[in-house]
């Protein structure tokens, strides 16, 4: 999800009309890169390689953003179609932090959900009020 939403946000900072939406995927592409670092240091200090879950949606849902913000062209159909993607991945990836903060065992994993999780939140919400402007 955090490589899905840098790339995606690259994407957004170059090809999004609006200031809102560019600003908002240079800052995904910032949180997103920084979210990976702190994930990727856990699994290293834990020995562990990361996985998604079976039935993940996430997955999928990113491919589609990318195929559809790489085939969009500039402009305020790019600007929808990414915003309503980026609403839709972070409801997704909310529900699966909450569900695997419920599920984990290891408390070092489950803290650093419990952490990021008000991070995503944000996301939803700025993407969330940038949607609602854009309408």
């Amino acid at each position: 999800a955090n490589a899905a939403d840098s790339s995606a946000g690259a994407i957004a900072a170059t090809k999004g009309t609006a200031a809102a939406v560019r600003d908002f995927g240079k800052r995904m592409t910032r949180d997103h890169h920084q979210l990976r670092v702190q994930g990727a240091a856990l699994a290293k200090k834990l020995n562990i390689t990361p996985e998604a879950p079976t039935g993940d949606p996430v997955g999928p849902m990113a491919q589609t953003e990318t195929n559809t913000l790489n085939s969009t062209a500039k402009g305020k159909d790019f600007d929808k179609a990414y915003v309503d993607a980026e609403v839709g991945a972070h409801k997704a990836v909310l529900d699966l932090a909450t569900k695997a903060a419920g599920q984990t065992q290891n408390s070092e994993l489950k803290n650093l959900i419990q952490k990021v999780a008000p991070v995503i939140q944000g996301h939803l919400d700025k993407v969330e009020a940038i949607q609602k402007a854009m309408k």
